[in-house]
């Protein structure tokens, strides 16, 4: 027996001493990780280092982030100030919130900063898409590729009875499901199929649309991911699903020549392909799929994300329903709780002021997207710290609208603080950016923005819904914002006179798309 005891506690001693070991070797480690980092910063400039931590050796503060996600970056900001550096995703970075210090950063594009992606995002889009080109080739393909004219005013008219056909469908077929839908998952698809039919003008199955867009969210799902490539990796999944869409997608555009006759307007991809024969700039199928995707990409998420919270604000506050209802009755929009057919136009869209107000103050309080990715060109200076040349950096969208002065009681939800009477935002657009900024501001944030207004038009126009839960989901920021159950609504179905005027816009969609 004392023998035994004996044993026991020389186990136990054992033990102890390995965790203690391994306690200090993690310590040292990690100071080592943090002197790594420190030692990089440029000696010829005075000024210090951003404070910050860099977290654990390779994985950084990336797990942090992922389980906190805007909590993270609020409780660093609380702690270290406007401008922070960690390390995510793989790489360290500096994290830069403020109107004045994201000023800097985005009109310093080409001079003090350029275009830098995470490794899994860069190599998931591709090398040819207008997000990894810099300098003059982003130019260039900014003024006269694609983008030039695909979101022009023109285009826009051309798009809108056609994503108005697609929303008009997707509320019918959500009205009809006994069942509370996933209108987070059901915006995705909703935004996925915009995208797909009106966008880039696909004309393809039913099967192949489930395909691509089950594929497609492995996709996005994975394209923020630890750029490790292992066999059950979440950046090796990414790239299996960008290899499977680019296979679906080379088949559909080389149908696509035959299946746009008869069509009465130009999606972007028909832009790309004349934009391309004009400037004697032959396109490779690889930069057109590449091309294809980053469209389907920066069309599908933000809006899907964007509409949900909509919808979410709309249950929330019935009386900002209301005065929507109450403008379109204004507009002769709105007639015996029916949409008048035919007489939404983008000119009319513009009349809607207080429409214009909701969309904005959506944006601002959930901003789809938290930030955009720089790296530093040369050392420069931000809130009396340096910013080494080659460091990354990360603006920050989302807390720069928490944080800005210049809005009043920022938790609440407010559109009027847009109106004409108040123009809380008038005094500087950099303290209000949910598309960015600068050379790289997002060149589809009108498309995105129509998308929203006609949405809640018909959402305030000939819908009627309630929160399928007790309480409102929390809302995470990972890889959009969004709630975490998806936000559960019942629709109930819509008057015989509405069915109609859809049964209609579903008879010219399969025509002209």
């Amino acid at each position: 027996m004392l023998f035994e005891s004996f044993d026991l506690v020389s186990a136990l001693a054992t033990l102890a001493a390995c965790l203690v070991s391994m306690a200090l070797l993690l310590a040292v480690s990690q100071q080592l990780w943090q002197l790594r980092w420190t030692a990089t910063r440029d000696k010829s400039c005075k000024l210090p280092m951003p404070k910050g931590s860099m977290g654990f050796p390779i994985i950084g503060e990336t797990c942090h982030w992922l389980f906190q996600g805007a909590g993270f970056h609020a409780s660093r900001r609380q702690k270290y100030g406007n401008v922070f550096k960690t390390h995510l995703l793989g790489r360290p970075l500096i994290r830069v919130t403020g109107a004045e210090n994201v000023r800097k950063v985005l009109m310093g594009e080409h001079t003090l900063v350029s275009v830098e992606w995470p490794q899994s995002t860069s190599t998931l889009l591709g090398p040819n898409s207008l997000a990894n080109s810099i300098g003059d080739i982003h130019r260039k393909r900014r003024k006269v590729g694609i983008f030039a004219k695909v979101f022009s005013h023109e285009a826009l008219e051309s798009y809108l009875p056609k994503i108005q056909q697609v929303i008009q469908e997707t509320l019918r077929v959500w009205s009809s499901d006994p069942e509370p839908i996933n209108v987070y998952r059901e915006s995705q698809r909703m935004s996925f199929h915009m995208a797909i039919r009106v966008l880039i003008g696909f004309r393809i199955s039913d099967e192949e649309m489930r395909f691509l867009f089950c594929t497609f969210l492995e996709f996005m799902d994975n394209v923020f991911s630890l750029p490790i490539d292992l066999p059950f990796s979440g950046y090796r999944k990414g790239i299996r699903a960008r290899d499977a869409l680019q296979k679906a997608i080379e088949k559909a555009i080389r149908e696509k020549p035959l299946c746009t006759q008869g069509k009465d307007y130009t999606d972007a991809l028909d832009v790309l392909l004349e934009s391309a024969t004009e400037n004697s700039s032959e396109l490779s199928m690889q930069e057109l799929k590449e091309s294809t995707i980053e469209l389907i990409f920066a069309a599908f998420a933000t809006t899907a994300s964007a509409s949900t919270s909509l919808v979410m604000q709309l249950l929330r506050h019935p009386a900002v329903l209301e005065k929507l209802r109450e403008e379109l009755r204004a507009r002769g929009l709105l007639h015996d709780g029916c949409l008048c057919q035919g007489e939404l136009r983008l000119d009319t869209i513009c009349t809607l002021k207080y429409l214009d107000c909701v969309i904005k103050e959506v944006l601002r309080l959930y901003a789809p997207v938290s930030g955009g990715y720089r790296v530093a060109m040369q050392t420069f200076e931000l809130d009396g710290v340096q910013i080494p040349k080659g460091w990354s950096v990360m603006y920050s969208i989302r807390d720069t609208h928490d944080t800005s002065a210049v809005f009043k009681d920022v938790e609440a939800f407010d559109p009027d603080r847009f109106s004409p009477e108040r123009s809380e935002d008038r005094e500087g657009r950099f303290h209000y950016l949910p598309f960015g900024g600068g050379v790289r501001s997002c060149l589809g944030k009108q498309l995105a923005t129509l998308f929203l207004k006609l949405l809640a038009v018909e959402l305030a126009g000939g819908s009627r819904f309630e929160l399928a839960t007790r309480t409102f989901a929390r809302m995470v920021s990972v890889p959009v914002v969004h709630p975490t159950d998806g936000l559960r609504v019942k629709f109930f179905g819509l008057d015989s006179n509405q069915n109609q005027i859809m049964a209609k816009s579903d008879e010219m969609l399969g025509a002209t798309v």
